[in-house]
Order: C-alpha cells, then sequence, then structure tokens
C-alpha cells in the first residue's frame, strides 16, 4: 500500500465493513463472527457453506445481506425431484418456431442454495458448474452469469434420511464453511423481544454491484510479503499425509488434505481480514483468523480421529 490512493481505498473499505455489518446487526442478532466470514467471502469473490441446524436465520441473513448490498436475490430450495434445468433454466420453443432460452433462478447475484445436501449428485452439479465458470451453458449457448456471483448454500448437520452429501471435489469449490451455533441466552432473549412485537426494523441500502465489484479487485491488489504467503502455503500443506511438511499427528489422524486452491484462498480471506481489521497488509494473525472456516471441510478425518473424539476444527489448531 505505497500509493495514497490504495490507502484511501483500503480505508474506504474499511469504513464500508463497518456500516454494512452495523446495517446487517439490524436484523441479525449474535452471529458477529458468521456475518463478518460471509461478507469476507463476498469481497473476496468466494462461495459459502452455511452448516447449522434448522431455524437459525441462514435464510434471513442471506436476505438482509442482500438487501443491505443492493444485490439480486434468489432462494433455491433443493428437494429430490429437483432437476439441473430448475436452477439454471430451459429453451423453450416459442411462438413463432424458435427456441429462446429462459433464465433459471441463478442468474442473481446472491443465490441461496438452501439444503443443497437434500438433491441428487446431478443437480448440486449444475450449480456448482455456475460457481466455477460465472456461466451457465443450455443447449451448447454459453451464459455469463451476473456478476458479482456469491453461492450461500446451507447444509444441516443432522444425518436425515434422503440426503446427498457433497463429494470433496465439490466442497473444495466453498471458499468458506461456517458453522452456526444456537444463540446465546441473552441473544435469544433478544431475537424474540425483536421478532413477536408489531416493529419492523428499516435497513439502508449501503453499497450495489459495481462498488463491490470494485472493492473485490482492492482485496486482490493488496500486498502480502513473502513471510505471510509461505506461512499460507506451509498451513495447507501440512494438513496432507504422508508428505514432506505433514506432522506425524496428521499422518496419524487424516487421510486426506487441503488441495492448493486452499493456499489461494488463506491469502485472498487474509487480505481480506487485514483490510477490514483497519491494517494495510495481512500478517500470519490474519491466515489463521480465516484458517478454520477455508480448512474445515477441505481435510478428511481418519476412524482413528473420529475415535478419538477429534474435530476438523481441533486438528487444524495443532497446525497454527
Amino acid at each position: 500500500m505505497q500509493h495514497s490512493s490504495e490507502v484511501e481505498a483500503a480505508d474506504a473499505l474499511y469504513a464500508s465493513f463497518r456500516e454494512v455489518k452495523a446495517e446487517i446487526g439490524k436484523i441479525i442478532i449474535g452471529q458477529d463472527e458468521v456475518v463478518k466470514s460471509v461478507l469476507i467471502a463476498i469481497f473476496s469473490n468466494g462461495h459459502c457453506l452455511l452448516v447449522g441446524v434448522p431455524g437459525l436465520a441462514k435464510t434471513l441473513l442471506v436476505q438482509t445481506v442482500a438487501q443491505v448490498l443492493d444485490l439480486s436475490f434468489n432462494r433455491i430450495q433443493f428437494t429430490p425431484d429437483l432437476m439441473p434445468s430448475d436452477i439454471i433454466g430451459s429453451e423453450i420453443l416459442g411462438e413463432d418456431r424458435t427456441f429462446k432460452f429462459i433464465k433459471g433462478p441463478v442468474f442473481s447475484n446472491i443465490i441461496l442454495a438452501d439444503e443443497i445436501n437434500r438433491t441428487p449428485p446431478k443437480t448440486q452439479a449444475a450449480l456448482l458448474e455456475a460457481m466455477q465458470e460465472k456461466a451457465v451453458t443450455a443447449a451448447g449457448v454459453t451464459h455469463q452469469l451476473d456478476k458479482p456471483f456469491f453461492v450461500l448454500a446451507t447444509q444441516n448437520p443432522i444425518e436425515q434420511e434422503g440426503t446427498y452429501p457433497l463429494p470433496e471435489a465439490q466442497l473444495d469449490r466453498f471458499m468458506f464453511n461456517i458453522s452456526l451455533d444456537y444463540p446465546s441466552f441473552q441473544e435469544e432473549l433478544n431475537i424474540v423481544k425483536n421478532t413477536t412485537g408489531t416493529t419492523i426494523n428499516q435497513i439502508n441500502k449501503l453499497l450495489n454491484a459495481e462498488q463491490i465489484r470494485y472493492f473485490q479487485q482492492l482485496v486482490r491488489n493488496i500486498p502480502v510479503t513473502d513471510h505471510v504467503l509461505e506461512y499460507a502455503v506451509k498451513l495447507a500443506a501440512k494438513t496432507r499425509p504422508n508428505t514432506a511438511l505433514a506432522t506425524p499427528k496428521v499422518n496419524q489422524l487424516l487421510s486426506w488434505g487441503a488441495g492448493p486452491r486452499a493456499s489461494q484462498f488463506l491469502v485472498l480471506g487474509a487480505k481480506c481480514h487485514a483490510v477490514i481489521s483497519g491494517k494495510y497488509s495481512p500478517d500470519v494473525e490474519d491466515v489463521q483468523a480465516v484458517a478454520k472456516a477455508i480448512l474445515r471441510h477441505r481435510i478428511v478425518r481418519n476412524y482413528r480421529a473420529e475415535a478419538e473424539g477429534l474435530s476438523a476444527d481441533q486438528i487444524i489448531e495443532q497446525l497454527f
């Protein structure tokens, strides 16, 4: 951050982040870390997987974020009978005997993919292709999606009948895996007080699509020292069992580690975390701040780790 214009831009993102977070806080009580992670993902141009039991305001959170950022929003409820065309759209024969492409709900800035693990792999794949390519193909024609394009998928952790867990390769498309917890007693009291009366909090639109694209570019332009870069890549490499950097503990407990995409997201996430914390360049603490949400769905514990009751987060913490 040598140039004053870059410093000003970083300050603007810092200020915008605080305003947006406060505005979302009018509707979403508690869940501070969750809101912060979702905003980091949006400014880093990544997608999120939200894991939590039903009823923790996941849908409300996404709607509120879309409103404050003034972005178009669609919710897709994933069900076992959902077809790929229900997401991306389909060709129909028009009155003039020509085929027209009718856009599906994926043509929106923010997509809430609700209960993504309830739909068969073919339909999951249609959404994941859109996430990766930022475009969809129908009848051989490629249609670009609106930018920014951001998918928040929710997954219920409870082992329910009729779910199709996402394969590791598809989980890897998500920058963050964010786990939602029950609110504290005080937070729940405030939620109930605020939602069972007649008052409705009005929220303001604070940013727009163009500003978000600008901030996404800004995050990429933030300088990062070799030391921090190496730390991020080493952290990801340490999770890979039976490789040069793996610790004996990792060899014992993991059957699979994080790929290179994790290293990329650790650096991008750390850059964004640094700016919203009022810094102009990330340090090791910024990498650690985003590491759990980036690595927890990219490592696969073996039976030994499960027998010892070690969570993915505990194993990641040992690597710091």
